[in-house]
């Protein structure tokens, strides 16, 4: 599964969410015609039934989900699909889902922990990574900050300065 939202809120009485996408664009999720929303291991499959752009949010009617009680009940779950019905990815781009877990360290072969997190800023993308202490490092997601990603040995390269 690849996450690519979240429910935030039920919207109105009839089982309506409002999600939040965390898409390059924002409708991306409407390539799908079903959707899948859990947490964990815990993940169950809905068909969408209705959907539309509400701002910087989703609004979606999902099969199964018809009052708002049901709605709230599903309010914090995450929303994904399946990994083989994305498109690869071009030539140096890359899912966030497959960032998560990766191991960083620096040209200077500092380790600096693990991939914990990814989000936009609007100038550029951001990774958090996390070293055991519980020490977080935001680095920002361009080129020259990151030259080097290895999906393969679950490894990134990055020229941060540790103290950063």
């Amino acid at each position: 599964m690849v996450v690519m939202g979240r429910v935030v809120a039920p919207y109105g009485i009839y089982g309506w969410l409002k999600i939040q996408p965390d898409t390059e664009t924002i409708d991306s999720l409407f390539d799908y015609d079903n959707w899948w929303l859990g947490r964990d291991s815990k993940w169950q499959e809905y068909v969408v039934e209705a959907a539309k752009v509400h701002g910087k949010t989703l609004l979606v009617k999902l099969v199964g989900i018809d009052d708002r009680d049901a709605a709230f009940a599903a309010r914090g779950k995450q929303v994904s699909v399946p990994r083989e019905q994305l498109p690869e990815a071009e030539e140096g781009e890359y899912y966030w889902s497959d960032l998560i877990g990766l191991r960083v360290s620096n040209l200077q072969q500092v380790d600096f922990g693990t991939v914990v997190d990814v989000f936009e800023t609007g100038a550029n993308d951001v990774v958090v990574v996390k070293d055991n202490a519980g020490r977080e490092r935001l680095v920002p997601f361009t080129a020259e900050a990151v030259p080097e990603v290895n999906i393969e040995a679950g490894t990134m390269l990055v020229d941060w300065d540790p103290e950063f």
